[in-house]
């Protein structure tokens, strides 16, 4: 049996071959995720473990970051610390260190030539240590005011050169600068752009005056550990500080980054998922009907003795080995497709060797598991169905059933899995609880799809009637025989169908939540921003005042109002506690955002001492006018403000909804440094829009990141923005799609086989080469079109229950991309056509006798 059992597959390799393919594709995507984030994780750690100095000392606050991140505003102490630090026994040195992330740097061109995609541009002081991450390999080092050092990935990429004129955009203003020296990168560079400054000047220009640090960094004396240390400064510093080892540091680092990961992981190997549950559907399908073909082999087999166990053994050890040998070149695969992540998020700005390809073994573990199983799964059905045909039944051809009883059990259970899927996704559009809506809407989408999988060979003959309805009127006969072809077996059918479904259901469902996405966000654009110009960094980050300055000092520019954001607490009478972003605001607010307040107004809200608070946020804590909220800043200060006005619209574009607001007086008195996030502009009275625009972009040009937009152009960027992350999704469906193609030309390839004679007694009668490839390819047209309406009637349900959850954040506009829906009903008539072509052309080079001979 053994013999036998290898002998049928390497016989078969060529009807496999699709199915293999199928299962390297799916290994290949598990294994170059884990290798991809494995890589990535393991870069960073071996960086942070050897760069972290033994102790770090840093300002603590019980609010996040307090980073220049949202508010630019940096946590500093004075640089006394330094020397409080150095005294505590068993330290061998103790350094000033000033960091600073999110800061712009601009060539003389005026050229934005910092870290792109992600990473910080980070002005930092020069401190050469044993830990240092660069290297000086040319030039000098940063000697006083206008001195600087870059790293060497800056200088390559934007070639830059010793004694070349810069300029520095940072919180409390530009300056300019001449690289001195390159600094080379002695670990892998993550992508961060770096300008390194002496340290004087580094706390003059970045923090705004001299005597400030942002951390304290220490080396251990020889003998004294880490541990041992940190112990002797905590007292030494007090409460108010973080005092944290080389391995605290990076372990810190390390999650922060693991953040990040997570989300990249897991988003990848949810493709990886779909990849797999296509794949699944190719190997059944195929299986199924290698099985029917060889009904009389297997019959044979059991008539000369073999036993149902060993015909059943017989196809899963093929489904194994299959398994087996796809694992294997899924695996090889997976590292090519690793290095093409690397290379991706290389464009993007985190630069990572390909040379060091993480390979851990999980790995091949999981890639192995993925591909074994699967296939195994897969095959097991059609194992056992061809060890339950009794030998004489087998030795007639008796059809594999594809009608009866059996589909009849299925349709009902398929249809009682559709109607609770149905329930669920009714419910998920129904409730108001947006956690609970979503746990019933992932329970509707898979119960959905298993029953219209299910119920699929149930719907085939209907909807197919209906979309080649018209076939024999515009074919012929040639039409006929086509729909005919693909009724036969409507288990195939729907089975090759249910393929290209998942992936056109998930396209036509993202779509919907894309399109209701853009059109709300328009909508909320038109109700809540009143601004003819809104002045922003596009990349999300802060920037100085002198922005706003400039912006004020443009002809025809009326009102302006700016706005900061700064991490914070909020601490209810209750003692409870609540992380948000705090909103200061020049006066006039109201003018350029549409407010409905429930009492109150912004004028008061935003005078000294004063703050708005969200609706739900004092009916939940019990505050009105009057009330005292007590907010705790990030430096650890604790302000008791009055509240002066209840917001009751959540206007979340412009940041107020609930979060509170308060004055930018207030905001700077307890966070200095704070930076502003947007500068909302009226037009005077009489002025030209456009020519206003185009002074303002002039007068800021000095800050390429800062553009100015009107309500066009923010809704533009918004759309923009949507479209490139459902781009990014449609692309890794798109690996579903091909394994869904390659099911259609491997079940077209096997039909043409399981009906060689009957092509040969069709072209014995007269039917030409050319009408017996037009037979093939409108078979696979009505195919691909039939998982298409499957899909898109899937995917728009649910597109409809996910703007549900849209519409509790906000987003109530539902809207259906019309043109999306056209175009992938065009495309799947396309694929059909394409994925049609070798098996036509094959059906059609067929030799006539012998095919007619063809047992």
């Amino acid at each position: 049996m053994l013999k036998a059992t290898l002998r049928s597959f390497l016989a078969h390799k060529g009807r496999l071959a699709l199915s293999l393919l199928a299962v390297l594709l799916s290994v290949a995507f598990v294994a170059g995720t884990l290798m991809f984030t494995d890589t990535i994780s393991g870069t960073f750690d071996r960086l942070f473990r050897s760069t972290a100095p033994d102790v770090r000392v840093s300002s603590h606050t019980e609010v996040g970051t307090g980073r220049q991140d949202l508010s630019g505003a940096v946590a500093t102490e004075s640089d006394a610390l330094v020397a409080k630090v150095a005294a505590v026994p068993g330290v061998a040195a103790a350094r000033p260190g000033v960091g600073v992330s999110g800061i712009v740097l601009v060539d003389a061109a005026n050229h934005d030539i910092g870290s792109v995609g992600g990473a910080p541009t980070i002005g930092v002081n020069w401190v050469p240590t044993s830990r240092s991450v660069v290297d000086l390999t040319s030039g000098s080092a940063p000697a006083g005011d206008g001195q600087a050092v870059i790293d060497a990935d800056t200088a390559r990429k934007h070639h830059l050169t010793i004694g070349e004129q810069l300029r520095v955009i940072a919180g409390p203003g530009s300056f300019p600068i001449r690289i001195t020296g390159i600094a080379t990168f002695n670990t892998t560079n993550p992508g961060a752009t770096l300008v390194f400054l002496d340290t004087a000047t580094a706390e003059h220009r970045l923090l705004g005056r001299t005597g400030l640090v942002t951390s304290v960094d220490v080396t251990a004396a020889q003998g004294v550990s880490d541990d041992v240390l940190k112990q002797r400064i905590l007292p030494v510093v007090g409460a108010g500080y973080d005092v944290k080892t080389a391995a605290e540091t990076a372990k810190d680092s390390n999650q922060q980054l693991g953040t990040f990961l997570a989300v990249i992981k897991d988003a990848l190997l949810g493709f990886a998922g779909i990849a797999v549950l296509v794949g699944i559907s190719l190997i059944l399908n195929t299986f199924s009907m290698l099985v029917a073909q060889r009904t009389r082999e297997l019959g044979l087999m059991r008539a000369l003795g073999a036993s149902r166990r060993q015909v059943n053994r017989s196809v899963m050890v093929e489904a194994v080995l299959l398994g087996v040998v796809g694992s294997t070149l899924g695996l090889l695969v997976g590292v090519g497709l690793a290095q093409l992540l690397i290379k991706l998020i290389g464009g993007v700005g985190m630069e990572l060797k390909g040379s060091e390809i993480a390979f851990r073994w999980p790995t091949p573990v999981a890639s192995y598991a993925v591909g074994v199983i699967v296939t195994a799964v897969s095959a097991y059905l059609p194992a056992r169905r061809a060890a339950s045909v009794s030998p004489m039944a087998a030795l007639r051809e008796a059809d594999t059933p594809g009608r009866g009883a059996p589909l009849r059990r299925r349709a009902l259970l398929g249809g009682t899995v559709l109607l609770l899927g149905a329930a669920s996704l009714a419910a998920a559009g129904t409730l108001h609880a947006a956690g609970t809506a979503a746990a019933y809407l992932g329970l509707g989408i898979l119960l959905s799809l298993i029953g219209l999988i299910m119920t699929g060979p149930l719907l085939a003959g209907p909807v197919i009637r209906v979309l080649g309805g018209w076939f024999p009127r515009a074919f012929g006969s040639i039409g006929a025989l086509s729909q005919r072809n693909a009724l036969r077996n409507p288990r195939r059918t729907s089975a090759t169908a249910s393929a290209l479904m998942i992936g056109l259901a998930l396209v036509a469902a993202l779509s919907v939540v894309g399109s209701s996405m853009g059109a709300s966000f328009d909508s909320q654009v038109d109700k809540t921003i009143g601004a003819d110009f809104i002045v922003q960094n596009g990349q999300g980050q802060p920037f100085p005042a002198e922005v706003a300055q400039s912006v004020q000092a443009v002809p025809g520019v009326g009102l302006l109002v700016r706005t900061q954001a700064v991490p914070v607490t909020e601490i209810a009478a209750d003692g409870s506690r609540t992380k948000v972003s705090m909103l200061g605001t020049t006066s006039g607010l109201d003018r350029v955002v549409n407010l409905t307040l429930r009492s109150g107004t912004v004028a008061a809200a935003t005078a000294p001492g004063a703050v708005m608070v969200a609706s739900t946020y004092a009916d939940n804590h019990h505050l009105g006018l009057g009330s005292r909220l007590t907010v705790l800043f990030p430096n650890g200060t604790q302000v008791p403000l009055t509240v002066a006005a209840i917001n009751t619209v959540d206007n979340s574009l412009s940041g107020i909804g609930k979060n509170p607001v308060t004055g930018t007086a207030t905001l700077q008195q307890y966070a200095p440094g704070v930076q502003d996030d947007g500068v909302f502009v009226d037009v005077a009275s009489g002025a030209n829009k456009a020519q206003v625009k185009a002074a303002i972009s002039t007068a800021i040009a000095k800050d390429p990141q800062v553009k100015v937009r009107d309500q066009s152009d923010y809704k533009k960027l918004i759309r923009q923005q949507i479209d490139i992350l459902l781009n990014l999704v449609y692309g890794l469906l798109a690996l579903a799609i091909i394994i869904a193609v390659l099911g259609v030309v491997n079940t077209l390839a096997l039909s043409v086989v399981e009906r060689t004679r009957e092509i040969g007694l069709l072209r014995a009668i007269g039917l030409s080469r050319r009408q017996l490839r037009r037979m093939v390819r409108l078979e696979s047209v009505v195919i691909a079109l039939f998982g298409a309406v499957l899909g898109l009637g899937l995917g728009l349900v649910w597109g409809l229950a996910a703007q549900h959850l849209l519409s509790l954040k906000g987003m109530q506009v539902l809207s259906i991309p019309w043109t999306t829906v056209i175009a992938v009903v065009l495309g799947a008539a396309l694929v059909g056509l394409l994925a049609a072509l070798g098996p036509a052309l094959r059906a059609s080079r067929l030799n006539v006798l012998a095919a007619i001979a063809h047992e």
